[in-house]
C-alpha cells in the first residue's frame, strides 16, 4: 500500500507528517509527504528517509510577507492549482491520501483525491477549525466577528460564510477545470464526516458533540535519532539546566525585540540561555558565554534537559515541551496559539504571556511561575499521561482495508 501525506503550512504542519510516514512504513507501507519546498523541510524529511513532492512557493517566503488580508483569495487560488498539478501527479499510484495544513490545500487535495477515487481524510492539528456548539469559531485576518454576534451558532454560521468568500470560488474554478461539481460551503467539504483530530487528549480535550464523528488518533510524534549538536551539548553539561527560548516558524512581527527581551528576563532569574534562532532568526544581542544559539535539534532531547521553554504556542511545540516534562511559557503571536497558552495554564504546567510582544515585567513574571518547584512537578506528573502511540494509531486506521474512518471506505 502506498499512502500521500499532503500538507502545506508551516513547520507544525509538516513534524507530524514524519511521524505518520515513519509509522506508516513500520507497519509494511510506503509513504511521502507534498509539502512546500523549503529547506528545512526537506533536510527533516531527508534525514528521516521520507520522498518529498516540492508543491508551491516557500511557506517560510509566504510567512516573512506577511500579505495583506486582502491577498488571501489570490494566495489561496495559487495553492489549490498547486496542489491539484503537484498532488495529482504524486497520488496517481497511491491508496490513500491524507489532506492537512492551510484550509485550501486541503481542500485542493481531497479534490484530487475524489478525483482520482482514492479514499482520503482530513487531519486537523488543532480543534479550532472544527465546528462545534462549546466554542467559537477562529476569526480570520481581515474578517472579524460582529461584536453583537455572540451565539456560537451563528458564529459557526459566519465562519462558514467568510471562508466561502475567501476560498470558494478559487477552490471550484480548479474542480470544474479538472471535471468535478462545484462545492457549496468550503469548511463542510474540508471537514467532511469523519474529520481526525491529531492531538493529545490530556493536552486537547475534545470539546464537541458526537454528531461530527471526530477522530481523536492522539498527536503525532516523530522520534528523532539525530544527536544534539555537540556544542549544545556541552553547553547543557556545564552548569544547571538553562531555559529554552524559541518562537519556531513565527516572524514575530509583533515583537521584533523578542530575543533581546527573552534573554534578559531569563538571566534575570539567575538561568542560563538557549535560543532558538527559528524562522525570525532570533540571534542573542552580545557575546556572552551564558547563551547558546541553536539552529535545528531534536527538541525532545533539548527539552528534556532545560528547566522550561519559553515558545510561541504552536500545537507541536507545546505537546512536545508537555511530552518532555518542561515547564512551559507561552507568548503566543496569532490563530490557535491564544489556545494552547489556556491549555497550558489549565493544566498547571507553565504560564501564558498576555499578547505577541513579550516586555521584561511581564516575562519575567511568567518565568517566575514556570520555574517553580510546584510547576515543574505538575508538569512531570502531566508528561507520564501524554500518549505516544498517536502515530501508530492514525497509521493503523490508514492502512485498515475497511477503511471505515475515511472517505470512501467501508461504513
Amino acid at each position: 500500500m502506498r499512502v500521500l501525506l499532503s500538507t502545506y503550512g508551516s513547520r507544525g504542519d509538516v513534524e507530524p507528517l514524519v511521524a505518520l510516514a515513519l509509522a506508516v512504513r513500520e507497519l509494511g507501507a510506503e509513504a511521502l509527504v507534498c509539502a512546500p519546498p523549503d529547506e528545512d523541510f526537506g533536510r527533516r524529511l531527508a534525514a528521516a528517509g521520507v520522498p518529498l513532492v516540492p508543491v508551491g512557493p516557500s511557506a517560510r517566503a509566504l510567512t516573512r510577507a506577511a500579505p495583506a488580508p486582502a491577498a488571501l483569495p489570490e494566495r489561496a487560488a495559487a495553492v489549490i492549482a498547486a496542489q491539484f498539478e503537484v498532488v495529482t501527479a504524486a497520488a496517481a499510484d497511491c491508496d490513500v491520501l491524507v489532506a492537512t495544513g492551510m484550509m485550501p490545500a486541503a481542500a485542493g487535495a481531497l479534490s484530487v483525491a475524489e478525483r482520482l477515487g482514492i479514499r482520503s481524510v482530513s487531519v486537523t492539528f488543532q480543534q479550532l477549525t472544527l465546528p462545534s456548539p462549546l466554542r467559537p469559531p477562529l476569526a480570520y485576518a481581515g474578517r472579524p466577528f460582529p461584536p453583537d454576534v455572540t451565539d456560537h451558532g451563528a458564529l459557526w454560521d459566519l465562519d462558514a460564510e467568510n471562508i466561502d468568500a475567501l476560498f470558494g470560488a478559487a477552490l471550484n474554478t480548479s474542480r470544474v477545470r479538472h471535471g468535478l461539481p462545484p462545492v457549496n460551503g468550503v469548511r463542510d467539504y474540508v471537514v467532511g464526516d469523519r474529520p481526525w483530530l491529531a492531538t493529545d487528549p490530556v493536552l486537547d480535550p475534545w470539546q464537541g458533540t458526537e454528531d461530527l464523528g471526530v477522530v481523536q488518533t492522539g498527536a503525532w510524534l516523530a522520534p528523532d535519532v539525530r544527536p544534539l549538536p555537540a556544542g549544545l551539548t556541552a553547553f547543557l553539561d556545564a552548569g544547571e539546566p538553562p531555559v529554552y527560548v524559541g518562537f519556531g516558524s513565527m516572524p514575530l512581527h509583533a515583537a521584533p525585540d523578542a530575543a533581546r527581551v527573552a534573554v534578559e528576563a531569563v538571566r534575570a532569574q539567575g538561568r542560563r540561555v538557549v535560543l532558538g534562532g527559528g524562522w525570525a532568526g532570533l540571534t542573542p544581542a552580545d557575546d556572552r558565554d551564558d547563551c547558546f544559539l541553536v539552529g535545528e535539534a531534536d527538541h525532545r532531547a533539548l527539552f528534556g534537559r532545560v528547566a522550561a521553554v519559553v515558545h510561541h504556542g504552536g500545537a507541536g511545540t507545546t505537546t512536545t515541551a508537555a511530552r518532555a516534562g518542561a515547564p512551559q511559557v507561552v507568548v503566543p503571536q496569532a490563530v490557535d496559539q491564544p489556545y494552547w497558552a489556556g491549555r497550558v495554564v489549565g493544566l498547571g504546567i507553565g504560564a501564558a504571556h498576555d499578547g505577541p510582544a513579550p516586555a521584561l515585567a511581564s516575562l519575567s513574571a511568567a518565568l517566575e511561575t514556570a520555574l517553580a518547584p510546584e510547576t515543574a512537578a505538575r508538569a512531570r506528573a502531566v508528561a507520564a499521561r501524554v500518549r505516544t502511540d498517536g502515530a501508530t494509531t492514525a497509521a493503523k486506521l490508514l492502512l485498515d482495508p475497511g477503511g471505515a474512518a475515511l472517505r470512501g471506505g467501508a461504513g
